[in-house]
């Protein structure tokens, strides 16, 4: 169905047809000027994330479904990384002529299954028309006592260093995707120059299976993104507050950054404590890359990267998928990386950052 014939309001009720607030903060959701939202005595948390396809996503092998879980998992993430608690969700839509209805269902389907894991709320947004593509814009409303909320700034000298999960399988899962992209496409330009070298005559496009046989994990941290809230419940259970927290969003080592600069202190971390799944160490070897400096600098993990204080150290220990990777240090130590061979090499921060140009880039 062409979204022309529904119109804005019409695509709209379509969409959230069926949302019921979850959360009593929630007063007023979809169908108003504006939502309803009632916060007494606590601290209200806020976030956006802007996804431009092209530079954040490409629908050539993210189906719209996947997408759509991915654009509210990244926002979701980022309340968790304040130790916050996710309540609502506005989503804007910037959509060119050739996305129909039912692309903008399945969309909104992966959008609601991820609100629908952690209890936030849809209250609103907008649509527009795109001559670009398509435009996704979200925003995540949390909340937090303000005893509770964790900052990027709290990290102390001898605090441990600590991660969630594993670090650079969804690099490692992007890069899968890329090559075979680019194997179909030269596929299709290698057809093109066979079945009609003068342009005059159709072109059978070959059919492609791609090569995805004992990396699906990879493709799973990639295309279905999780937000850590799993790893925020054991931490309270446990006890631990962390001083300085981030999700990890553009690479291990300029989240690590951050906290550093904001916190005044440095960092030192060590290389064989890195996690790192198999499948992304042999996917490394494959490609001919530093698996190391994937773990580094691949980012879109969405791991959880916190300080806590040293006594914590056997809760930690204690926590299952979590990893102890370092210690904060005094400002004037700088950043270090601790090679499996004892060197020492400054740390840098070298992961995503979408507004340098390709060349730039490259």
């Amino acid at each position: 169905m062409d979204i022309a014939s529904l119109g804005e309001f019409g695509l709209i009720d379509r969409l959230t047809k069926g949302i019921k607030p979850q959360n009593a903060s929630t007063k007023y959701g979809v169908g108003d000027d504006c939502a309803v939202l009632h916060y007494p005595d606590t601290e209200v948390l806020v976030t956006t994330d802007m996804l431009m396809e092209g530079v954040h996503f490409d629908l050539t092998y993210i189906d719209l479904q996947h997408l759509g879980w991915k654009a509210a998992m990244v926002n979701i993430s980022d309340i968790f990384a304040m130790n916050g608690k996710p309540r609502q969700m506005t989503v804007s839509l910037a959509l060119s002529k050739r996305f129909t209805v039912e692309d903008v269902e399945q969309f909104y389907s992966g959008l609601r299954m991820a609100c629908d894991k952690w209890g936030v709320d849809i209250v609103g947004g907008d649509t527009t028309s795109s001559y670009t593509g398509m435009a996704i814009s979200i925003t995540c409303i949390g909340e937090a006592r303000k005893e509770n909320i964790v900052y990027r700034n709290g990290a102390k000298e001898t605090d441990l260093i600590c991660v969630s999960g594993d670090l650079g399988a969804a690099y490692m899962g992007l890069q899968l995707l890329e090559r075979e992209k680019a194997i179909y496409y030269q596929m299709v330009d290698e057809a093109k120059r066979k079945s009609a070298p003068d342009g005059s005559s159709s072109v059978h496009i070959p059919d492609f299976q791609p090569d995805f046989s004992g990396k699906e994990y990879l493709l799973q941290r990639q295309l279905k993104t999780e937000a850590r809230g799993d790893i925020i419940q054991k931490l309270h259970e446990a006890g631990i507050r962390p001083t300085a927290m981030m999700d990890i969003s553009d690479g291990l080592s300029s989240e690590l950054m951050h906290i550093c600069k904001q916190s005044h202190v440095g960092c030192r971390i060590f290389e064989k404590q890195l996690p790192i799944d198999y499948q992304t160490a042999v996917m490394a070897e494959e490609m001919n890359m530093n698996v190391t400096t994937c773990a580094l600098n691949g980012g879109e993990d969405y791991e959880l990267l916190f300080t806590v204080p040293i006594g914590d150290h056997e809760k930690i220990q204690a926590l299952e998928d979590v990893r102890l990777i370092g210690h904060i240090t005094h400002e004037s130590l700088g950043h270090v990386l601790v090679t499996r061979d004892d060197q020492e090499f400054e740390l840098k921060a070298q992961g995503w950052n979408p507004l340098k140009s390709n060349k730039d880039k490259a």
